[in-house]
C-alpha cells in the first residue's frame, strides 16, 4: 500500500494549504530538487481535495520557482531562486557602476574563505574527487578558456558543496555567472590562468589534508591574485 504523505484539509483556500504542505517538504530537503511530485489524481486523493484545487497549489508553487510543471512530464521540483538571483546580480553589473566587479572581489573575500574553511573541515571522499576532477579538466585545458573557466565554476562549487550548508550553495550559485565573467577577464592576462593553477592546487592539498587553516589562507591568496590580474584587464 502507497504511503499516504499529505494530511486531508478542511478550508475555504484549500490549494494554499496543499502548497504550504509541499512547500515545508522541499525547504526541509525532504524534497529534492529534481524530485517528481505525484499525479494531480494522486494528490487529490492524499489531500482529499480538488484537482481544481491541487492544480491552483502547483501554479503557487510554481510561482515561487519551487516546481516546474512539465506538460506530459509532470511536475518537478526545482530551486529557480537562485537563478533569478543570477540574473538580477548579472543586470547589476551590467548597467551599473564600472567598479562594480570590485564589489564582486570583496564579495568574495568575505565568502570564500569561510567556504574553504568549512569544506576543509567537512569534505567527504566524494567531494574531494570533484574538486580534484575539476583541477585536473583546468590542468588539461591552460589554453581553452571555455573549458578551463567551466572546470573552474566547478572547483568552486564543489568547495561550497562540501560545506554541506545549502545556503552557501545557493549565495555562490547566486554570483556563478558573474564569477564566469571575471575569469574572462583573467584568461585574457598572460599567466592568469597557470597562476590560478597553481591556487586551485594549493586549496585542493588543504582540503585534502582537511586543514581549514591552510585552505582559508590559500584561498585569500587565491582572491588576491584573481583581483590583481583583473586589474591589469581595465
Amino acid at each position: 500500500m502507497e504511503k499516504v504523505l499529505y494530511k486531508p484539509l478542511q478550508s475555504s483556500k484549500v490549494f494554499e494549504r496543499i502548497a504550504e504542505q509541499i512547500e515545508q517538504r522541499i525547504l526541509s530537503g525532504e524534497l529534492r530538487s529534481g524530485d517528481r511530485l505525484p499525479t494531480e489524481r494522486e494528490l487529490s486523493e492524499q489531500f482529499q481535495a480538488s484537482r481544481t484545487a491541487v492544480r491552483e497549489a502547483m501554479k503557487t508553487l510554481a510561482q515561487k520557482g519551487l516546481v516546474d510543471m512539465r506538460p506530459g512530464r509532470g511536475t518537478i521540483v526545482i530551486n529557480a531562486t537562485s537563478q533569478a538571483m543570477q540574473h538580477s546580480l548579472g543586470l547589476m553589473i551590467k548597467v551599473g557602476p564600472e567598479h562594480n566587479l570590485d564589489h564582486l572581489s570583496e564579495v568574495r573575500q568575505i565568502l570564500e574563505p569561510e567556504i574553504a574553511t568549512l569544506a576543509a573541515q567537512r569534505a567527504t571522499d566524494k567531494d574531494i574527487l570533484a574538486m580534484q576532477t575539476a583541477v585536473d579538466v583546468m590542468e588539461n585545458n591552460l589554453q581553452n578558456a571555455d573549458a578551463f573557466i567551466a572546470a573552474d565554476n566547478d572547483f568552486h562549487r564543489a568547495l561550497a558543496e562540501a560545506t554541506h550548508n545549502m545556503l552557501i550553495l545557493a549565495l555562490l550559485d547566486s554570483i556563478v555567472n558573474l564569477l564566469s565573467e571575471q575569469r574572462k577577464l583573467i584568461f585574457s592576462v598572460a599567466g592568469g590562468p597557470e597562476r590560478g593553477q597553481l591556487h586551485h592546487k594549493h586549496i585542493l592539498n588543504a582540503i585534502i589534508h582537511h586543514d581549514p587553516e591552510v585552505a582559508h589562507k590559500a584561498m585569500i591568496a587565491h582572491l588576491r591574485q584573481v583581483r590583481e590580474d583583473t586589474s591589469a584587464t581595465i
